[in-house]
């Protein structure tokens, strides 16, 4: 009995020792994939931007496939550049540069790492019916009427809302048109009922969006650049991202991904699809670019 007892407490200690030594080295392996990156990965994604909303989406899909543990954390821009700076997020897909986000990459960027510019074509818009008997925005002052003098906004706190009423009525004399703010989605339901009645309408919109893949569209011309020029959409990983996803942060170096396949994906999921379980819609739409999909890993 005391041979066993002995032998029992022999092999408690070598259990105890392995858990000190191999068995937490064993942890760690398990936390970090063959491509050396760390397994878990958090994406913070801005509340209301579709365009961020469908790259994560499709990284999500992309990376639990090559066998990450993806986690999508949704958030606003400010505290998302704070979270990135402190690492408490590995990246976000969706910073606007050089002038939307600038505030927050002047204030956290030294604690970040830019990974370049996945989309070169983010620009807020005026945009009206393809067959509109306009072409510029001074055409739209004057034709006002036949848009029933009416110019359709999205929300009254949104940058697009300041910039319209601050620049672009003043400067192209919009002064006369009904003006109306509420929201995204009731632009969108003006613009849906326009196009199905056939009539004219002209709303305030940017690009990348997905209504530029639904409805017959076309931007106004600002020949006084009140709209500003085209701006970049970034990732930003967090101050530790290079070293903690080595190759991943090489994946996102090397994205890119041009506005028609993004207003197809976007389409798909905000617009064809009444649903917010995006992941089987994500997986379709991989399918049907596989092509395209698979070289953003190779």
């Amino acid at each position: 009995m005391q041979k066993n007892t002995l032998r029992s407490t022999l092999a408690l200690g070598a259990v105890a020792a392995l858990a000190l030594t191999g068995c937490s080295a064993g942890a760690d392996e398990a936390d970090t994939l063959e491509n050396g990156d760390r397994k878990d990965v958090t994406i913070a994604v801005f509340n209301g931007w579709d365009e961020g909303i469908a790259a994560s989406e499709l990284w999500k899909a992309i990376l639990e496939e090559e066998g990450y543990d993806v986690e999508l954390e949704y958030a606003d821009p400010a505290p998302v550049y704070q979270g990135l700076s402190d690492d408490d997020y590995d990246v976000t897909l969706d910073t606007w540069l050089p002038i939307t986000h600038a505030d927050y990459i002047e204030q956290y960027g030294d604690d970040m790492v830019d990974l370049g510019a996945w989309n070169e074509d983010a620009k807020l818009t005026i945009a009206v019916n393809e067959d509109a008997p306009v072409d510029t925005l001074e055409e739209l002052a004057e034709n006002a009427d036949a848009f029933d003098n009416r110019l359709v906004g999205i929300e009254p706190g949104s940058g697009l809302n300041r910039v319209t009423t601050d620049e672009v009525i003043p400067t192209y004399g919009l002064d006369g048109m009904d003006y109306l703010t509420s929201s995204t989605p009731a632009m969108l339901s003006e613009l849906t009922a326009a196009t199905d009645a056939g009539e004219n309408i002209a709303v305030t919109l940017w690009r990348p969006h997905w209504a530029y893949d639904a409805f017959p569209l076309k931007d106004l011309e600002d020949p006084q650049g009140t709209l500003g020029d085209a701006e970049g959409i970034h990732s930003f990983g967090g101050k530790s991202f290079e070293e903690t996803h080595p190759t991943l942060a090489g994946w996102l170096r090397d994205f890119e991904m041009d506005s028609d396949l993004l207003y197809s994906l976007e389409n798909v999921m905000f617009n064809e699809n009444d649903t917010d379980d995006y992941g089987p819609i994500v997986e379709q739409w991989i399918a049907d670019n596989q092509e395209y999909v698979d070289a953003l890993t190779s």
